[in-house]
């Protein structure tokens, strides 16, 4: 069962950024977590996680992706504004090594040119928890997990009978949003339904012209769950996203006439049994993804994911539990008239030991067989000490992969001779409470990555005559430090901060698009019992652009200062304001692509 608390969050989850932090107390309650097999209480993960619940889960920014900018250890980079390309790195490793499910849904696009979920058009709308796991998780998850994964669940009622929740947001570069969220919890089950949408007529991505590139979005999200029997409970849940985006196809040509169309379609159902020591779980899920490109070079691309699995989860005494299972996953992808596919096999087996009242240790053990490649073994070890009751020590090692694309592989940029990148990850952490007044939290990683794989502007390995995909000679590393924390300085106020250092390299290169340096620094307050509001800034140092950019671009430094204030005109309902990038900063990301310049949103946010 969950049982959690926003502020449980907020005393080992680095950053909570809004006024909503200052209202609550430091309350260290238990938090189920998929950073194992099986849930787990948060202070007895060796795994470093961070978790948003609610309105921190990015119901108070336009995107879910600026959210996560202000997390240790993750930044983004984007093509331009809502919905385009946009990407998270965890610890200086790109999207394409991060996992990303919607309630148990692999929303990973198989047709991208890297198996990555595009964050540029993620909305908050529905979305309830967001866990990101750091370090390499392809011993639980498989490919595509060397620098992490990122769990959404969306909105569930926890209140019995029935309960929502609707906002509606209006702004800068005439964007309006609306979200409905609604649900049933009887005794046996719930039922859950989230609907969102999203309008703009947003700015130019190409920071040479001026002609504006909107987006529209339409996301629905459906759960339930029902205990036909005291051991026996069916589930499931679809998700739907259906969109138009605008695009300027690249930073070196006056092309602003583009237009992409996408919807994807996913469905998980699943049934869990309780025999004994042991619950049993059969689940089946399915994701599929279209996108046009009418005037494109590549007009259509078509992705295609199907999953079975099976996991056992059981107590072997006291202090022991095991968790196993397998799975077995098909891709499919096809641009035009090229395609490609392929099948993967998994087992895995994960032990949990309390080792003592103070000490806990985790081993995960996976072996992977893919249709093209074979055999692939990984593993994690992770261990907790509390050495006293606000004081913790955490340590990770793990191993992990991620196969070559169906893209990188069949596309006519790609080389079918690609063989997968291999990692090996560590992190050693501490961690200071200090009661109700806050904490601090520092974490060393590092990650290793072998047989890098990169397009290659002059590689011959296919027949494309503009590059190829290909192996980088040499190891990529990753490596640096997280620290964070938060103090309250008095009852209604606190102040927070966090900072982290990244050197990506591959062998004497740095890797582009990294922040070396990246400090968050923020103060959230209560100005009376129905108006509180916050302040925060983000600086972000030594960025190298990347080779395709335009030699006039704004890759590099830059400073960000956001700022709101909500006012409660019931117990139930608020309205707020809020204003990114108040001094008005010009910055990208990505070089020759516009971020959005200073931008005023006004909304009301009311639970029922």
């Amino acid at each position: 069962m969950i049982r959690s608390t926003l502020m449980a969050s907020v005393a080992l989850s680095p950053l909570l950024l809004t006024p909503a932090v200052a209202q609550q107390s430091f309350d260290l309650g238990t938090i189920a977590l998929s950073s194992s097999l099986s849930p787990v209480e948060l202070g007895r993960t060796g795994t470093t996680v961070e978790v948003l619940e609610g309105q921190e889960a990015g119901g108070n920014d336009t995107s879910v992706i600026k959210r996560l900018d202000r997390l240790p250890g993750v930044n983004s980079t984007s093509n331009g504004g809502l919905g385009t390309s946009g990407n998270i790195q965890v610890r200086g490793l790109p999207s394409r090594y991060v996992g990303v499910r919607v309630n148990g849904i692999d929303v990973s696009n198989p047709s991208s040119t890297q198996a990555q979920f595009n964050f540029g058009g993620l909305a908050p709308s529905g979305i309830e928890r967001i866990e990101v796991l750091k370090g390499s998780q392809s011993a639980l998850y498989g490919s595509e997990a060397i620098a992490g994964v990122v769990n959404i669940t969306t909105f569930t009622p926890e209140e019995m009978g029935f309960s929502g929740t609707v906002q509606a947001e209006g702004g800068s570069f005439d964007t309006y949003s609306g979200s409905f969220s609604a649900g049933y919890r009887a005794e046996r089950g719930f039922v859950a339904f989230s609907y969102g949408r999203i309008e703009t007529n947003g700015f130019s991505a190409q920071s040479f012209n001026d002609e504006d590139d909107g987006f529209e979005q339409t996301t629905v999200d459906v759960a339930a769950e029902y205990d036909a029997t005291d051991t026996l409970t069916f589930g499931a849940a679809l998700r739907y996203r259906d969109g138009e985006v605008e695009i300027d196809r690249s930073a070196f040509s006056d092309d602003a006439t583009g237009e992409n169309y996408f919807t994807e379609r996913g469905a998980r159902v699943f049934a869990r049994l309780e025999t004994g020591a042991f619950v049993h779980t059969l689940s089946y899920s399915a994701f599929q993804i279209d996108r046009e490109d009418p005037a494109g070079f590549t007009r259509l691309f078509e992705g295609e994911r199907q999953n079975l699995s099976y996991q056992a989860t059981g107590e072997l005494g006291a202090r022991v539990t095991l968790n196993f299972g397998a799975d077995w996953t098909e891709e499919r992808f096809m641009l035009d008239t090229v395609s490609g596919d392929e099948e993967n096999t998994s087992l895995t087996a994960e032990l949990l030991y309390a080792a003592t009242d103070t000490v806990d240790v985790s081993a995960a053990l996976r072996y992977d067989d893919n249709s093209t490649f074979g055999g692939e073994m990984t593993g994690r070890w992770a261990v907790v000490w509390r050495a006293q009751e606000e004081l913790t020590f955490r340590g990770v090692i793990g191993t992990g992969f991620r196969a070559p694309s169906l893209y990188e592989r069949f596309s006519p940029y790609g080389d079918a001779n690609l063989q997968p990148e291999e990692s090996l990850s560590f992190e050693l952490g501490v961690e200071k409470t200090y009661g109700e007044r806050g904490f601090v939290k520092a974490t060393l990683f590092r990650t290793e990555v072998d047989n890098l794989i990169q397009f290659d502007g002059a590689s011959t390995a296919c027949a494309s005559g503009f590059g190829c995909y290909n192996q980088v000679a040499g190891e990529t590393v990753s490596e640096g430090i997280e620290l964070s924390g938060e103090y309250v300085l008095r009852d209604g106020m606190s102040l927070y901060g966090a900072y982290t250092y990244t050197d990506a390299r591959n062998g004497d290169t740095r890797l582009t698009r990294t922040p070396r340096h990246d400090v968050v620094v923020g103060l959230n307050s209560d100005f009376t019992d129905k108006l509180s509001g916050y302040v925060d800034v983000r600086h972000v140092a030594d960025i190298v652009p990347s080779a395709f950019a335009p030699a006039n671009n704004l890759v590099g430094d830059y400073t960000l200062v956001g700022a709101g204030v909500s006012y409660d005109v019931s117990d139930t309902a608020e309205v707020y304001l809020r204003v990114e990038n108040l001094f008005d900063e010009d910055y990208e990301t990505a070089g020759g692509f516009n971020q959005a310049g200073r931008s005023v949103f006004l909304g009301v946010r009311a639970d029922f």
